[in-house]
């Protein structure tokens, strides 16, 4: 393959080990797990006012400090954990959206006892403009935005766009039937 053939961002970053690695394995493909839904959902919150490459290259420590992003657990953090979360230098410490990790888990509870699932809910939305989508997380969510939820849609698949048509990684996306493509 040739480096041309790659999305326009790509190109951009040649060297840039972890954005080359999220774009072909991770950016736009479907996730259907609630823990990997809330994972990037917390992981597109953490990066508003930062960069995204942060967020990569700081991923495991918040898979370790969120206990694998499973979402019970967050949703059960209290005073200890918030204190524990702005203390460790891994992460963002930024207690607006430690907070919004918290409640957030708490919401997509709430979300799995009347959907069955995070998926299911998102899937039962779908599709939809973004507006509308925007509105929607504001209504259900906390700590997200217009840039966080159009990210955290492109990059679940519920968007089209992550890729360009020609880029290689575009038609193994579309092979594994993300939702965008589902409603064709």
């Amino acid at each position: 393959m040739s480096m041309t053939t790659y999305c326009d961002y790509c190109n951009s970053h040649p060297e840039d080990i972890y954005n080359r690695t999220y774009h072909d394995t991770q950016y736009g493909f479907p996730l259907t797990e609630d823990h990997l839904l809330f994972e990037r959902l917390i992981f597109e919150i953490n990066q508003a006012g930062l960069s995204w490459i942060l967020i990569l290259k700081k991923a495991e420590a918040f898979r370790k400090a969120y206990r694998g992003f499973d979402i019970v657990k967050v949703a059960r953090f209290g005073d200890k954990d918030r204190a524990r979360l702005l203390s460790d230098a891994g992460i963002v410490r930024n207690r607006l959206k430690v907070n919004a990790a918290i409640v957030n888990a708490g919401r997509i509870l709430e979300l799995q006892k009347d959907f069955g699932s995070f998926k299911n809910w998102l899937d039962a939305h779908h599709p939809r403009p973004k507006d509308e989508w925007v509105k929607l997380f504001r209504d259900t969510f906390v700590f997200t935005g217009g840039e966080i939820v159009n990210e955290f849609l492109l990059s679940t698949g519920y968007f089209e766009g992550a890729h360009d048509a020609d880029c290689p990684v575009y038609k193994i996306v579309r092979k594994q039937n993300p939702p965008w493509a589902i409603i064709e």
